[in-house]
């Protein structure tokens, strides 16, 4: 495939609200070696490219500066080295950027192929959430069968990923959410127990239970002190966001004596290496469930690439339940 010179894209013309995302065109990518690029037909909206567009997610050196961390579509160009794909090849794929795009650049490892039976659209929305919730709840957070887990915001992307992915990996999943339609989507999608926020309070459900063994938690501030108590001795928390502020002041004397682990991660600015292998274990152990339909994206919305304004305001709002996607191709 030869590819055109420019393509459209959406840029951040200045850090701001969700109007500083702008119509562009900008030179497509060409791969170096070890890469492809990808003709982006679907891109997922998530929370970092909202932090990015305003002022507080930089992209790591060499990336691209567009936002969008994920996409699904066809390879349209790979670089020397690369063997697994070829071009026609229908991919998702994690982007260290550039995913609000015609065309996006990615190293070839960080692609997996669409699971069986799934369409492109639902496909955009696996890589980052995918990736983020296998590495913090399974390798870092070590989620074992029979566990009680708890993961805050379990209607989010985050949430109704790895709520699926606990129950099928034979957790006690627990999830909390602000409103009762909510709630009733968290037990549909497989946790035994879902939290009210606005009116229940999770550390008493958490405790009555025994504790959690393991807290998924993108809110942090407040949740951070809360969270230590709703922990089962030798309990583990893992962050992994502060919509809430990352500043609080805690007693560690509880977490010595009772062997809390407080751990996190950022997945974006992780090595080429790390994801590759976060990669194959998601091939080898969560893409047959997809295939399989006993996990799958929960779709809230899909705007054109020229509105992806309007897809940050819902992203941002309170209402959207699951992912929120931009139609490119």
């Amino acid at each position: 495939m030869t590819l055109p010179d420019t393509m459209r894209a959406i840029e951040i013309s200045e850090p701001g609200g969700p109007e500083v995302l702008r119509p562009c065109t900008r030179p497509v990518p060409t791969p170096g070696a070890g890469q492809i690029v990808l003709r982006v037909a679907y891109a997922g909206v998530n929370r970092p490219d909202a932090l990015q567009r305003a002022g507080n997610y930089a992209p790591p050196p060499g990336a691209s500066p567009l936002p969008g961390l994920e996409a699904a579509g066809t390879v349209a160009a790979v670089g020397e080295g690369v063997s697994r794909w070829k071009v026609g090849d229908a991919v998702c794929a994690l982007l260290p950027g550039g995913g609000y795009a015609e065309y996006a650049l990615t190293d070839a490892s960080h692609a997996l192929p669409i699971p069986e039976g799934m369409g492109l659209r639902e496909a955009a929305c696996l890589p980052e959430t995918c990736f983020t919730v296998w590495t913090n709840v399974f390798m870092r957070g070590g989620l074992k069968a029979g566990e009680r887990f708890l993961v805050h915001g379990g209607t989010s992307g985050i949430g109704t990923t790895a709520i699926q992915l606990a129950h099928a990996f034979g957790a006690r999943v627990f999830a909390t959410a602000g409103s009762s339609e909510k709630c009733a989507v968290c037990t549909k999608l497989g946790a035994e127990r879902a939290i009210d926020y606005r009116q229940e309070d999770f550390v008493e459900i958490l405790k009555a239970e025994g504790g959690a063994d393991l807290i998924l938690d993108m809110v942090g501030g407040a949740y951070l002190p809360r969270n230590v108590r709703a922990l089962a001795d030798d309990g583990r928390l893992v962050q992994i966001a502060f919509l809430q502020g990352p500043k609080v002041e805690l007693n560690f004397a509880e977490v010595m004596m009772r062997r809390l682990t407080i751990t996190g991660s950022t997945l974006r600015p992780q090595s080429v290496l790390a994801k590759a292998r976060i990669a194959e274990g998601l091939e080898r152990q969560v893409w047959p469930l997809l295939a399989a339909g006993r996990v799958a994206p929960v779709m809230d919305s899909e705007f054109p690439l020229d509105r992806a304004d309007e897809a940050h305001r819902r992203l941002e709002g309170a209402d959207h339940i699951g992912k929120v996607v931009l139609k490119v191709a």
